[in-house]
């Protein structure tokens, strides 16, 4: 699920055309996120197309989930704070505010682990995994040998949780009563070319803050 909903995130930010005159770092910046708080169609058409791609999700898990980032869109705010320029390049920085997604999405994970008997239907399907490699292979020797062993077996529990329905349905039901928001700072690097500034490629960091997934 977690890499699923970090192509989605990439996927939305491939958007085209130019909805203003100004020709500036800081009003391409500002054109850039008024997109998602319009709600433009170029956002919703392509988070549909994602959506649908999905193979993860059930159907109304996936109209849920849309809910949600629209949600997210909605109510994103910032404060531009900086503008650099130096020749053909330059930099914005912005502070954002967003609905604090990731907190959320964290304790549903350690509440899932720590509560497996209150889903019985995939408490059997996470012990008999976990204990596997990508091989097959049982991993429990390997693990007394591994200084990294409980960060990595970690990693692999929330790649495997991610995909279970009931904690799917779990993480949407908690998703869906955040009302806390959490404020974070994006440096946006831009580039003249041809005359015009365009915003450069924005790292995986970025994407996350943007829709409250970024987790310190």
């Amino acid at each position: 699920m977690k890499k699923i909903f970090l192509v989605l995130l990439g996927s939305l930010f491939i958007f085209t055309g130019c909805g203003t005159n100004m020709n500036t770092p800081t009003a391409k910046v500002e054109e850039f996120l008024g997109k998602y708080q319009k709600m433009d169609s170029e956002v919703l058409d392509q988070l549909d197309d994602i959506l649908e791609s999905d193979t993860s999700m059930s159907d109304s898990q996936k109209s849920d989930y849309r809910a949600l980032l629209e949600k997210q869109y909605q109510n994103l705010s910032y404060k531009i704070k900086d503008e650099n320029i130096k020749d053909d390049t330059a930099t914005v920085d912005v502070e954002i505010e967003v609905y604090d997604y990731a907190t959320s999405i964290r304790k549903a994970r350690k509440y899932f682990k720590d509560h497996r008997d209150e889903f019985e239907n995939t408490k059997e399907t996470i012990d008999e995994e976990s204990e596997l490699d990508n091989d097959g292979n049982n991993t429990t020797d390997k693990e007394e040998n591994n200084a990294d062993s409980d960060t990595t077996n970690d990693s692999t529990d929330n790649s495997l949780i991610d995909t279970i329905s009931e904690f799917i349905d779990y993480k949407i039901k908690e998703l869906k009563n955040v009302t806390e928001k959490v404020k974070y700072d994006i440096t946006f690097n831009l580039t003249k070319e041809d005359g015009k500034w365009k915003i450069d490629d924005i790292s995986d960091m970025d994407i996350q803050k943007i829709h409250g997934l970024y987790e310190n």
